[in-house]
């Protein structure tokens, strides 16, 4: 099976691709982050992660998304902005026909860590160890979605 992971926001939507073998070995495709500049409008940035998660899923084909609930923010500004490029991503994966599994970021930590207070540290760690990366994957953001694919495996 192959599960995009992506762990929404305005400024920086992490995402990957993951395939899963029969045995749920994750195999990690590619990931990366779709940034938008700031200083640009928020609608054309709301359009560039349209945009951009459009061609990811042409390109790669997924089966299943798991998408990183808006989990509760002091700042109202950043959790309507988060809330905003959710709403655009959950539109392109439902007019791709794409189901959808969401997740709060303390059961995708869980899912990878065994513990929900993970630091972002601690989840890069494993991601890399579970999926067997010669490296850390970053962005964070890019790490994180690597989790959220993992834990919609299950």
């Amino acid at each position: 099976m192959r599960i995009l992971g992506i762990d929404p926001g305005l400024a920086t939507t992490g995402w990957a691709i993951v395939d899963f073998d029969k045995e749920c070995n994750p195999i990690v495709v590619d990931y990366g982050a779709i940034i938008t500049p700031k200083g640009v409008p928020v609608p054309q940035r709301l359009l560039e992660i349209y945009s951009d998660l459009e061609e990811l899923i042409e390109k790669y084909k997924p089966e299943l998304a798991g998408v990183e609930t808006l989990i509760f923010y002091k700042n109202v500004k950043t959790a309507m902005s988060v809330g905003e490029a959710r709403g655009v991503i959950l539109l392109v994966l439902e007019k791709s026909g794409i189901p959808v599994k969401e997740h709060t970021p303390l059961q995708v930590k869980s899912a990878v860590t065994g513990y929900g207070r993970a630091d972002k540290r601690q989840v890069q760690k494993n991601v890399q160890m579970l999926c067997n990366l010669d490296e850390l994957p970053k962005p964070d953001d890019a790490a994180d979605a690597i989790a959220i694919a993992l834990a919609s495996s299950r």
